[in-house]
């Protein structure tokens, strides 16, 4: 397996849990123009490769990551060639549809995607961390949705996955006021998961976490991530109507008779890819 290289991200893989590092340490992991791109070949090349499983997203050095790194704004408010108001309109919608296909790719990786936070995490990387499965958090970690203090709205994803983790009312409150929020508040409105009390034993938590995933069969886990997902935004009755076609062709008698077997004999398994 051939792991690709990038310039603002660290990427390995081991024993099917890949791990993902935002990599721009000294300028706090913010996300420049490099970054939106990477983490979306990035996740591709994870949803392609066979021997991923699960991925663990988390940040290098002091911050997770402190957002969009402002001299993107020159480019992103760009005049698309054009000195025309609707065509420089069109310009900049193009390019914020492209930055919500750089993050979506997260969310649409058939492996879960679990995001290890410490310290920083505001305006993009709440974005970043909506459309992962779980998230988890170091004891300082804090959170802002800071895109109204910018005099914006926020606009690559998370005023829409937002309201699904943590529910409308808080939701507007983070956006309208863009107050800091801290780990025991994430926790408690349910943003994250579970809280370590630092950077070390989130990483080992959660990686402890990945490998218990990686275990288990991984066309059931993809299975349960697209119902999931699909769930969401489909009513109740076109979810179920579509687990019983997935399952009617992609429940694999392999791996559920082997496990019959495996636990009636005491036994552990092990999954094809």
């Amino acid at each position: 397996m051939t792991i690709p290289q990038y310039q603002t991200l660290s990427l390995c893989v081991s024993d099917g849990v890949a791990e993902v590092a935002l990599n721009r340490p000294t300028k706090a992991n913010s996300m420049n123009a490099p970054m939106w791109r990477e983490l979306q070949d990035c996740f591709e090349w994870i949803d392609q490769a066979p021997e991923v499983r699960v991925a663990v997203l988390s940040g290098n050095g002091k911050h997770f990551c402190s957002g969009l790194d402002l001299t993107m704004f020159a480019g992103i408010a760009g005049d698309g060639g054009s000195t025309e108001p609707a065509r420089r309109a069109e310009a900049l919608r193009r390019t914020v549809l492209r930055m919500q296909d750089n993050l979506s790719a997260i969310e649409q990786c058939r492996v879960p995607v679990l995001a290890a936070i410490h310290n920083t995490c505001i305006g993009g990387a709440i974005d970043l961390t909506c459309c992962c499965d779980m998230r988890y958090c170091s004891a300082d970690a804090w959170f802002g949705v800071k895109e109204i203090e910018l005099g914006m709205v926020a606009d690559v994803g998370t005023l829409q996955r937002l309201p699904r983790l943590i529910g409308d009312g808080m939701v507007r409150e983070l956006a309208y006021t863009g107050r800091r929020f801290e780990a025991d508040e994430a926790l408690r409105i349910g943003f994250v998961n579970r809280v370590f009390p630092n950077r070390d034993e989130l990483l080992d938590g959660v990686m402890g976490i990945a490998r218990d995933i990686a275990a288990k069969s991984p066309l059931a886990i993809r299975g349960s991530k697209e119902m999931i997902v699909y769930g969401r935004d489909h009513s109740v009755s076109d979810g179920l109507n579509y687990i019983a076609t997935w399952n009617a062709a992609m429940l694999s008698q392999q791996d559920l008779l082997g496990t019959i077997q495996a636990q009636a004999n005491g036994e552990s398994i092990t999954y094809e890819d």
